[in-house]
């Protein structure tokens, strides 16, 4: 078995199979793509949206009540370890009108979407990508065989390169890109929506707290 196992083992084959649908990657998705892509791997493993979303929920608690007791410019008082939130919570606090806090909102949101899209995007690239490259290699290996029909021992190397190409595209494809994507597209789903609550909550309270009012009864005790 083992003898078996190192024999699908090439590793000129595999690197080359690897920098193919890396550069057809980069091509289709541009550098940044490529690093966000390559930098959202550990999250693959660290992410954890209902966690993050019932901590947001505790947090959107305290700031309700932080704006309730005093005000909506102190609602950046509330401490929290997510940057979504504490950003959130500045703006909230610093926005003269509603209008501005749902402006920026709805703006961070999508650029956030747009950056997990683009991560994903790759991943989905060289799903794409591994496949068609290992069928390249099976036909450059089939041509070497055909070229090579008056030496049976020169038989060996091309039909291990037809065959093995197209094992490594599947591989690539099937048991790493594609779960990685379809990884990403959860974590990312499951992420925007506890956010696109917090953020819904927190106009809803800016909503409430009326703004203007309330900013100048704070200067008027300060």
């Amino acid at each position: 078995m083992i003898a078996i196992l190192a024999q699908l083992f090439d590793p000129l084959t595999l690197i080359v199979m690897i920098a193919g649908v890396g550069a057809v990657a980069l091509f289709q998705n541009g550098v940044s793509a490529l690093g966000s892509a390559f930098a959202a791997l550990p999250l693959l493993f660290r992410a954890d949206p209902d966690r993050d979303q019932t901590a947001a929920r505790a947090a959107m608690l305290k700031i309700d009540q932080v704006a309730q007791l005093r005000g909506l410019a102190c609602t950046d008082r509330v401490k929290t370890a997510n940057p979504f939130l504490a950003e959130a919570a500045r703006r909230l606090a610093n926005s003269e009108r509603t209008e501005q806090f749902e402006s920026w909102a709805a703006q961070a949101l999508a650029d956030r979407a747009r950056r997990h899209a683009s991560a994903r995007n790759v991943w989905l690239s060289i799903a794409d990508a591994a496949p068609a490259l290992g069928m390249a290699g099976t036909i450059l290996g089939l041509i070497g065989m055909f070229a090579a029909m008056d030496d049976p021992a020169a038989l060996g190397p091309s039909m291990a390169l037809a065959l093995l190409t197209t094992l490594y595209g599947v591989v690539i494809a099937n048991l790493v890109a594609a779960p990685i994507a379809a990884r990403l597209a959860d974590l990312s789903e499951r992420e925007l929506a506890w956010q696109k609550e917090a953020a819904g909550r927190m106009l809803a309270i800016a909503r409430r707290e009326n703004v203007p009012m309330r900013r100048a009864s704070i200067r008027e005790v300060a």
